[in-house]
């Protein structure tokens, strides 16, 4: 996975979705598009707990970036954001509001190098690296600041490679950041989420309650625990379940390669079982959004995302 490839979600050209579709959470009045058209009459608003949306990378033009969450009928954006700045806080807050998207999280990275692979990683990713956690704990403070000006619920990241060895210093190092994170996001009313995938499930659930704050979660990414070559999400759910506030709706293959992770695919062409990690949310009775990640751009990116619409749809009813 190459560096910084999560920062480019969906960043493609308005063209690739130029036909709109209505989305189904709006009600049932007419609903004048911010551009200018007048939106169909819509339907009520779905009565499922579980609803869909996309990790989306705002950069510096919210409007264009919330309009394709729109125009691909999801109710619900995951926020990738490095500008926290007024004027970007005031143009998120009128593009959510003028297009209906509900931001469920605010997802934060950096600032320095992260690279996702087995060398790279566990000395560059999140809150591990020493010498960059300080400016990424700055980073997430000002992110929840601004998540809290913005009316979203939650921030989140990833940790890094939390040591599996509850003994390292560097674990007790991890876990007191987490902690710090956290406590800001505490005095925010927000949640914060570590997304999952980099660390064994059993050693971020430990690392969670050593934590011991009440606002700290998973953001579960189904892929990435196979990705990471960390587990299967369809046993990691029996451990996340109590702690899942949001969902990466991704796929994936285990690596093959020591050196190399696993490779990313469309939904329904990796080893994720949806249909079973979809049953036990709801047996779980999980309320939050399904938020759909597909890490590639171009007009292909759009054309999985629908695909993925489609597929998921089916599951959640």
């Amino acid at each position: 996975m190459p560096q910084h490839n999560r920062r480019h979600f969906l960043q493609v050209s308005a063209a690739a979705t130029a036909a709109p579709l209505v989305p189904v959470w709006l009600d049932a009045r007419a609903r004048v598009d911010p551009r200018g058209t007048r939106a169909a009459t819509a339907l009520a608003p779905s009565p499922h707990p579980l609803r869909l949306g996309l990790i989306i990378g705002v950069e510096k033009d919210p409007d264009a970036a919330i309009a394709k969450v729109h125009d691909l009928g999801l109710p619900t954006a995951q926020i990738l954001l490095d500008d926290f700045t007024p004027e970007m806080l005031n143009s998120l807050r009128k593009a959510l509001e003028g297009y209906s998207v509900e931001a469920t999280s605010l997802v934060v990275g950096g600032p320095g190098p992260e690279v996702y692979d087995f060398y790279q990683g566990p000395l560059t990713c999140g809150l591990v690296p020493r010498q960059y956690r300080a400016a990424r704990l700055d980073r997430i403070k000002k992110a929840s600041e601004f998540a809290k000006q913005c009316g979203i619920p939650a921030v989140q990241t990833h940790c890094g490679f939390i040591p599996e060895n509850p003994n390292d210093i560097l674990y007790r190092e991890v876990v007191l950041a987490i902690r710090e994170a956290a406590s800001a996001c505490k005095s925010n009313g927000q949640n914060f989420r570590c997304e999952t995938g980099q660390e064994t499930p059993i050693t971020l659930i430990r690392a969670i309650k050593d934590v011991g704050l009440n606002n700290i979660g998973v953001n579960f990414d189904l892929a990435n625990l196979i990705l990471y070559g960390k587990g299967n999400p369809v046993d990691a759910i029996e451990l996340f379940g109590p702690y899942v506030q949001g969902i990466h709706a991704k796929d994936g293959l285990f690596p093959t390669d020591p050196k190399e992770l696993g490779k990313e695919v469309p939904i329904g062409q990796g080893k994720v079982d949806f249909p079973r990690v979809t049953q036990r949310l709801k047996e779980l009775n999980y309320q939050g959004a399904v938020t759909i990640e597909r890490e590639i751009s171009g007009p292909q990116q759009v054309e999985d995302v629908k695909a993925a619409k489609a597929f998921l749809e089916k599951l959640i009813g």
